[in-house]
Order: structure tokens, then sequence, then C-alpha cells
């Protein structure tokens, strides 16, 4: 099988190429920027998903492609990019996957798409979408797009992944951190609830997806647990062996402090360590229902957040990260 992925580079990324190359896949990445631990075993093309022009050539003879590629929310980039790369960079690739006469297409979205969950338990695919910021409302429509390609007839399927952690993870990494560092406190009581998934359940949920999903559905790959902020935190603390604060903060002066922290490290293009979309986490509940995946294709996430987190900490200490 020949595959081609698109965001080799990130988290997610690297950890399905690894996989990939295990069960002797041919791999074909995309690279913008970065570079990967593994580049004699796989072809490189450097690019850019804006840029539609070269995409059809290198997509030749793919019977997978993996779309990865985004503008993450945390980034210091201009509306103009999210929409350049979360929503004409989709329809970019999948026009040349068309072309190209790709076999079959996974398109990662994002649990964003949701907004803030209302509903006081895990939900399905068909909960109505009310993405807040930039960043979610572009992925919906890369998400949309995808869809449309579907019905279209071409074979592309969606994957939202819960919130995705494990080795080598740096967004999780901040928070692990904090953490250690005894430099988090909670903001509102913790309450809200989120699917963590390890990595590994969610590389085996996406190679599922690539083998028996049908085409123009929506899969959500989280974790075996809906867990509080509160219960996740406070799990990170007994692995890295420190106690989180008992006392909580209140929302709207740390919502006014975010946002002044924004503004101001804007102005020099950094990423300020507390900002309104990073207040998210406390504040908009994103529990996904793997339940549709478990019945359709034998998803079976075995790794629950307690010893994910530990395989992940152990990782981050091996490696230098985590004294």
């Amino acid at each position: 099988m020949k595959a081609f992925i698109t965001g080799a580079s990130g988290f997610i990324g690297t950890h399905l190429v690894e996989e990939l190359l295990r069960q002797k896949w041919q791999v074909r990445v995309l690279l913008h920027k970065r570079s990967l631990p593994d580049q004699e075993r796989i072809q490189v093309f450097r690019g850019d998903i804006s840029n539609s022009l070269p995409l059809k050539d290198m997509l030749r003879g793919t019977d997978v492609l993996f779309h990865l590629a985004a503008a993450l929310g945390a980034s210091q980039i201009s509306k103009n990019e999210f929409i350049q790369i979360n929503a004409q960079g989709t329809k970019n690739i999948l026009e040349a996957a068309q072309e190209a006469d790709v076999k079959r297409i996974i398109h990662f979205g994002s649990g964003g798409v949701l907004g803030s969950v209302k509903e006081n338990k895990a939900v399905g695919e068909d909960y109505p979408v009310h993405p807040i910021d930039v960043y979610d409302r572009t992925k919906l429509e890369g998400e949309r797009a995808a869809l449309s390609f579907a019905k279209k007839g071409m074979n592309v399927v969606v994957v939202r992944p819960g919130w995705a952690y494990g080795p080598g993870d740096k967004r999780t990494f901040k928070l692990i951190k904090a953490v250690a560092k005894k430099r988090f406190i909670l903001v509102t009581k913790g309450n809200t609830r989120l699917t963590p998934v390890y990595i590994q359940d969610l590389i085996d949920g996406v190679l599922l997806c690539a083998e028996k999903s049908k085409r123009g559905e929506i899969f959500h790959l989280a974790g075996p647990e809906v867990l509080t902020v509160k219960d996740t935190t406070n799990i990170i603390a007994e692995a890295v062996g420190v106690k989180i604060p008992r006392f909580s903060l209140p929302l709207l002066p740390v919502k006014v402090a975010a946002w002044s922290l924004e503004k101001a490290f804007s102005l020099f293009k950094r990423e300020a360590p507390l900002s309104v979309g990073k207040l998210g986490f406390f504040i908009h509940p994103k529990p996904l229902s793997s339940q549709k995946a478990m019945k359709e294709l034998g998803y079976s996430p075995k790794t629950d957040f307690r010893g994910g987190m530990q395989n992940a900490i152990s990782w981050y200490r091996d490696h230098g990260w985590l004294s």
C-alpha cells in the first residue's frame, strides 16, 4: 500500500508515519518547513498545500491520502492564513487527489467544530456544529469541503480525534511542565469534560478508517473515558509527583488577563503563555463518543489516561524534556 501524508511532521503525523513504516507501507510525505527522523525510509516532497500547482503530480499512485496539515489554534498567524491553510488548502489537496485518482482520503477534522458541548455526556457525530474561533471555523470549512467531495463520488472519510496525547506531544507537554513546575492553577472548578485519546489508540483507529469506513462518513476517535479537566490535571500531578492547589481562579479576571497577554505578545509575534483560546480547555467541553467507530469499524481504545500519561511522562524524562 502506498500512503501520502500531509502534516507528517506534526505529533500525530510522526506517529502515523512510524506505524505505516512498521506495517511495510510505502510512505510519501509533504513537508513544508520541518524534517522527519526517518527520512531515508520515506519519499519527501517539499511544498505548501496553499499552492495547488504541483500537488497532483506528487499524489499520483497513492492508495490512501492522510490529510493532517493544518494551521493550529495557538499559531501566531493571521485569519487569512488560517483560511488559506485549513479551508482553501484542504480544497486544493482534495482537487489534486481527485485529478490524481487517489483511491481513499482520510481527512483529519477537529472536535473543535462542535464548539462547546452542552450535553452532560460524550456526543456522537450528529451533534450540531457550532465553531467558536477562527481555527474551529476554518476546520469546519475544510471538513465541509471534504464531505462535498465525498458527495461527488470521492472516497473521503473525516476523522475527529479526541484530545490526542502521548510521547513527543509538545502541546500537552506545556501543560505537564506547568503542573510539574507547580505553575498550574485550575480556572473555574475544572468540571469541563473531555475525552483524551492515547496516540497509539488514535493511530489504530485511523488505520481502521482507511481499511473499513464508508465514503462520506465522519468518525469520532476518542479514548475510553470521559474525564473532567480536574481529573486529568490531578492524574498528571500524581504522575509527576506534585499536588494541584486546592483553590481555583474565577474565570472573568483570568479572561481579562489572557486577553491582555495575547495582545501584548502579538506585538512581538510570540505565543502568549495564556490566551483566550487556551482558556477553552477550561470552559468549552468537547467530549466525543466513539460508539460509531466501535460498532462499524471495531475500534477499541485500550489505554486509559492514567496509563497513557505515565507512558508519556516516562518518554519525556527519558528524552530530557522533564527532569
